[in-house]
């Protein structure tokens, strides 16, 4: 069998003694001793192999003299790996493979990885071990989750380790992070050069191991951080486009969770631009129960979250990769965002990601939505409307009431088109060409039909559309003028229950805190916009015909480019004008303004409200009509000292 080495040589040469040996001595006593420690079981003596694995076990952390004599183990270890056999050494194996770089020096972390890579080179089934252990390795043992546990800090927790011990590991452990992740990395990177379909085998196991949304948000997000660092790897070539659809998936798991109606007052200051108030109930109740996540928390988990993926698609423009990545972030937006009721920020995803190129990725994202919503062969630039148009002969004969649940899909369409008119009419009728085309759109046609989707749409928005098409002379609306077509009818109120088209739009103002800087620069607010110049005689007639149904005959004349433009003097200290000479601290002011101007969205009636939210209480009597105007799941907190 050759030279016979003794375990107490072994430790007196690699540290444990006095000896003056070189590395080079050390290490070949090491490697032969371990050779045959491994030889020896499959011969049925399992001794040296057993004090090899219990040398291994008593290695003491954070003792350099230890640790450096494992780093020579280790070294020896890597040199013997085509000795070592599943079936014979597979708590060898386990060890090894269970072990967290985390817990040890960054030399015995180099040391792990030179194992773990000769382990992939001389058996391919190991392959998947060694990926998994890598993964395991995005974060650190302290973070509790038994899936990212090694032995050694199962031991200690079962050896009496306290909370706030464990607490005091990871702020140790996170402070390595950028060098442990950076030594897990390169080792996926060389396997993955090594094994050509280790790219492949390592993709499910990142989506198996990624942590429930539940978990807290530190190891969410770094475990997200890991995954979006494979994305822009090279091994991202491969899997990058999987990965980062999981990210998204993971993202509205979360923004479904948080749900505006349950928006506590004291949770939401933590994370939204604006507090939420809500009326007291059970549902609210059980946010504050033992076990269950504060809406605060999952929030902020969103806002992190969100904010690392908004800076990946940042760095990925950088680096010429934002074609590869819209058609991922495209695919995952038909399979997941667009099938998701009422997600809330994931879809700001594709609209940061459409600012970045605007030309390229903003066209064919708005060409894909007029696809997606009608047939191809129809026009670009007349496709929504003329799909509407076509609707109409099909229900020409209807004799029965109209049903607005059978035509969901027809108003949707209708109030997208008054929508979008109301934010890019000036812009259109100024350019020549736009303004024809405009012209010949069949929109009258559309809004006289029996369907009436005037009556069905939502009342800020028609109101808005009507004012702006008479301002332009589009065509005559004095028809389309009378209180049952402006004032919120029973039909609009009860389409769709409670997925009326009131209720939510996909880009409402932005509101988590962190994550904004990326969205805001590139958000149109409705301040914003430039309107066409209103009609006194339309305006006036507006105000007529919505007073002679409403019960307030004092109601309040505010138009829109007053909202814009008015500066009143007895009011100096109201959010009506941007301060001249506006500094970045008072940026948050002019958010809040521009969002109180956000007028085309649901009025607040009492039989509108859901029951769950009601109008806070600073909104006075003496406030502009448009202010209180607000979204009903959506109202901002404008004390002075927000």
């Amino acid at each position: 069998m050759g030279m016979q080495v003794e375990a107490p040589e072994v430790n007196r040469l690699t540290g444990m003694g006095t000896s003056t040996a070189t590395d080079k001595e050390v290490l070949s006593v090491a490697r032969l001793w371990i050779r045959q420690a491994l030889a020896s079981v499959s011969q049925g003596d399992a001794t040296c192999y057993n004090q090899l694995l219990q040398d291994l076990n008593n290695i003491e952390v954070g003792d350099p003299s230890q640790e450096a004599a494992f780093v020579m183990t280790l070294k020896a270890l890597s040199q013997s790996v085509s000795s070592i056999n599943e079936h014979h050494h597979g708590s060898l194996l386990s060890f090894v493979l269970g072990m967290s770089f985390w817990n040890f020096s960054l030399d015995v972390a180099d040391g792990l990885v030179e194992v773990i890579i000769n382990l992939v080179t001389s058996n391919g089934g190991l392959v998947d071990r060694c990926l998994d252990m890598l993964v395991k390795n995005f974060l650190p043992p302290s973070c509790g989750l038994p899936l990212f546990m090694d032995s050694l800090t199962r031991r200690l927790i079962l050896g009496g380790l306290t909370a706030d011990q464990l607490l005091q590991k990871k702020t140790e452990q996170l402070a390595r992070k950028s060098e442990i992740l950076d030594c897990v990395h390169l080792a996926i990177q060389q396997i993955a050069e090594l094994v050509p379909t280790a790219s492949l085998r390592l993709q499910p196991i990142i989506i198996r191991r990624m942590p429930h949304r539940v978990i807290h948000k530190d190891w969410n997000a770094l475990y997200v951080e890991n995954m979006l660092r494979v994305e822009s790897s090279a091994v991202g070539e491969i899997i990058g486009s999987t990965l980062l659809m999981a990210v998204v998936d993971r993202l509205i798991e979360i923004d479904v969770e948080i749900k505006w109606e349950h928006i506590l007052h004291e949770d939401s200051s933590k994370v939204y631009i604006f507090d939420m108030e809500m009326e007291d109930d059970e549902e609210n109740e059980e946010l504050g129960k033992p076990g269950s996540e504060s809406l605060g928390g999952v929030a902020d988990k969103m806002d992190v979250l969100m904010e690392m993926t908004l800076e990946h698609l940042k760095i990925c423009a950088d680096e010429g990769r934002l074609p590869q990545v819209y058609d991922t972030l495209m695919h995952s937006f038909q399979s997941t965002i667009l099938n998701t009721h009422k997600s809330k920020f994931t879809q700001f995803l594709v609209f940061y990601l459409c600012s970045l190129a605007p030309k390229t990725c903003g066209a064919n994202f708005a060409s894909m939505l007029c696809d997606i919503f009608v047939n191809k062969s129809r026009p670009r630039n007349t496709r929504l409307v003329d799909w509407c148009l076509q609707y109409l002969p099909n229900h020409n004969e209807e004799r029965k009431p109209v049903n607005p649940g059978v035509h969901g899909v027809f108003y949707s369409a209708c109030q997208a088109v008054m929508y979008i008119l109301c934010f890019r009419m000036k812009l259109l009728i100024d350019d020549p060409e736009q303004r024809l085309l405009l012209e010949k759109l069949p929109l009258k046609k559309i809004i006289e039909h029996k369907l009436n989707p005037l009556k069905i749409c939502l009342p800020s928005v028609v109101e808005e559309f009507l004012r702006q098409v008479n301002a332009v002379h589009l065509f005559d609306v004095l028809g389309f003028t009378s209180s049952k077509s402006i004032i919120e009818t029973e039909e609009s109120k009860a389409f769709g229950g409670v997925e009326r088209l009131d209720m939510f739009f996909p880009f409402d103002p932005y509101l988590l805190k962190r994550s904004d800087r990326f969205i805001r620069p590139n958000f149109t607010f409705w301040s914003m916009v430039q309107t066409p110049v209103e009609d006194d005689d339309f305006e006036d007639t507006m105000i007529v015909e919505e007073g002679a149904e409403s019960s307030d005959d004092e109601l309040e004349r505010h138009t829109y480019s007053e909202d814009f433009t008015s500066d009143d003097e007895g009011n100096s200290g109201s959010n009506k004008g941007f301060p001249e000479g506006q500094s970045e601290d008072e940026d948050f002011d002019s958010f809040e303004f521009s969002m109180n101007k956000m007028s085309i969205t649901p009025k607040h009636t009492e039989s509108r409200m859901p029951s769950k939210l009601q109008v806070s209480s600073v909104l006075t009597s003496d406030m502009p009509a448009r202010v209180k105007n607000m979204p009903a799941r959506l109202l901002p907190n404008i004390n002075d000292d927000l």
